[in-house]
């Protein structure tokens, strides 16, 4: 039998390294240095394939030869009125970016991209998240917590950003950071060596 192929994960998200597990315990972490920026005015489910994809670009170039690896690239934006909401900057930006959610629905895109040797394979997941009407005082409670400053549209649905969240049509895991149920199935056709036993 071939040997199995090494799978990496180019990402530094905790969050993406535990929902990882759920499909296999068996991969490395690899942190991408790609570049982040993104020509003005690309759309947001555009984007998170741009950059899952370049991340993942980025960490395969590191391998050594003659390593087999599958690289697991991706991204998470968090638009609105068709405008990407960043990690908020700071509590200032924290606070706008809570008040243009609250009572609204807004949309979570997650792009992954597989690549392998020549071979690449992009997609992404969107799911929809409705936020309660948010006082100004949760507002400030929430910005006051260290929790939004590293996600994208400034709260973590997994923690007490869930106390915000109203509602959510479409995957939840997507809106976490990593489709998972997609990925186990693009993986197990993408590199079916990776579950060979």
């Amino acid at each position: 039998m071939k040997d199995r192929p090494v799978l990496i994960l180019a990402s530094q998200s905790p969050r993406r390294r535990e929902l990882l597990t759920n499909i296999t315990p068996e991969f490395t972490v690899r942190v991408s240095q790609a570049e982040e920026d993104l020509t003005p005015g690309t759309p947001p489910e555009e984007a998170v394939e741009q950059l899952a994809l370049r991340k993942a670009q980025a960490v395969l170039r590191l391998r050594p030869e003659p390593e087999d690896w599958v690289v697991i690239g991706s991204d998470t934006v968090v638009a609105i009125d068709g405008k990407i909401l960043g990690k908020p900057r700071d509590r200032e930006d924290c606070l706008i970016m809570l008040e243009t959610l609250s009572g609204r629905e807004h949309t979570v895109h997650t792009g992954v991209a597989l690549l392998r040797g020549g071979r690449e394979r992009v997609f992404r997941e969107t799911a929809q998240v409705e936020f309660w009407p948010l006082s100004q005082e949760e507002r400030a409670w929430y910005a006051g917590t260290p929790e939004p400053y590293d996600k994208a549209g400034g709260y973590g649905v997994q923690g007490l950003g869930s106390l915000l969240v109203k509602g959510i049509r479409g995957d939840y895991f997507t809106v976490m950071g990593l489709p998972v149920s997609r990925l186990w199935r693009e993986l197990r056709d993408f590199a079916p060596e990776l579950f060979a036993r």
